[in-house]
């Protein structure tokens, strides 16, 4: 079989996020399995990374999925320690699974803002008294926890890392957005009273997870899988080789690569000409060891700025082409768009490039419920 090309590889990726090809009829949670878990610790982002992978979803529809009663898409912290959005009957076995090491690797962070053992170890029990049946803002729940002898400085990072702490050993879990946006905390196991999941565990737990990325990111490489799972290397390779015929490998341009067995194939390569405007922390370019093939080197300072911080891209077959903002006005949404180059005026992309725009800037208004528009921000 010949090699597939930097190209069709950046398309089977894109296919393989949901953000290439039509997603008509796909849940909330469809969405958040496509991508592997959506970033969540952004809200506003979060929905945006429902739409660029979904048709006829709204904000809304976003929001109704983890408030829902039992709800179908859960946040908590998971993959690399962040918080993610994921399919309420996958929470069990992922904080099994990743939760002791989102914990350990926070351990010297949790000593110097006075988070010791001890400390923690009340923290969860004291969370089970004060959380039954009510969703909490932080502030109330630090006040809370400090009634039952649980103090923590409310003003700084402590409560962030204890509640971090408490939901990688499977107490809490992100509840409903509260008003603006502003965070609540449940009790996990109430939260997810009548959502059954798999019962995993061990290797069939690693395995899983190795074919969910595979799923979702690939063509991947083992290196890939513990950069996004946050997990050694030595025990990416152990889940691909627990998952045995749920993975096929296929020729990369610079050597052997996994896909998922019955999801991805490369027999019907994804057509040319795919565009999706992708926002803040889409986790499209989070699945990788490097980006290169979809972020080239000499632009990706002004996509990937820092601290985990992404840039809103405009994507096209996979590739980042150009980068949007948005600004709200009482007239609707504005969307700027600009081209990626080394020069501010360099040559716009090809013809074919402003109407996919069109299409795409027209399905944010409907998803938000505004009316929008786009221009360059060249002023071209």
């Amino acid at each position: 079989m010949d090699a597939l090309s930097g190209d069709e590889v950046r398309r089977l990726r894109a296919r393989a996020q949901g953000l290439h090809g039509d997603g008509g009829g796909r849940t909330v949670a469809d969405t958040a399995l496509l991508a592997g878990g959506l970033q969540a610790q952004d809200a506003k982002a979060c929905r945006l990374q429902v739409r660029a992978r979904s048709t006829g979803l709204t904000a809304p529809d976003v929001d109704a999925a983890c408030a829902g009663r039992p709800p179908s898409v859960v946040r908590t912290w998971l993959m690399r320690g962040t918080l993610h959005a994921v399919a309420a009957e996958d929470v069990r076995w992922l904080t099994a699974l990743l939760g002791p090491r989102a914990a350990d690797a926070y351990w010297g962070r949790r000593a110097r803002l006075g988070l010791d053992e001890d400390l923690c170890a009340r923290a969860l029990t004291a969370l089970e008294r004060v959380l039954p049946g009510q969703a909490l803002g932080r502030d109330v729940l630090v006040a809370r926890l400090a009634g039952e002898g649980v103090v923590v400085d409310p003003g700084g990072q402590a409560p962030a890392h204890l509640l971090l702490y408490a939901a990688a050993h499977g107490v809490v879990c992100r509840g409903p957005e509260a008003e603006g946006d502003a965070a609540t905390y449940v009790l996990a196991d109430e939260w997810l009273d009548g959502v059954a999941g798999p019962d995993l565990s061990g290797d069939a737990a690693q395995a899983e997870l190795a074919v969910r990325h595979a799923a979702s990111y690939g063509p991947v490489s083992a290196a890939d899988l513990a950069r996004w799972a946050g997990i050694p290397l030595g025990a990416a390779r152990r889940g691909q080789a627990a998952a045995g015929e749920r993975l096929t490998e296929v020729a990369g341009p610079d050597g052997p690569l996994l896909v998922a067995s019955a999801r991805t194939g490369t027999a019907a390569l994804p057509p040319r000409g795919a565009v999706r405007l992708t926002g803040h922390f889409d986790p499209y370019l989070l699945g990788y060891r490097d980006r290169d093939l979809m972020l080239p080197p000499a632009v990706a300072g002004r996509i990937a700025t820092g601290g985990g911080f992404l840039m809103p891209c405009v994507l096209r077959d996979g590739a980042v082409v150009a980068t949007w903002r948005h600004e709200r006005r009482p007239s609707g949404l504005t969307v700027r768009v600009e081209p990626l180059g080394a020069e501010p005026d360099r040559a716009l992309p090809d013809a074919a490039l402003p109407d996919a725009i069109d299409a795409e800037v027209a399905d944010l208004g409907r998803f938000l419920g505004l009316p929008a528009r786009w221009e360059w921000a060249s002023g071209r």
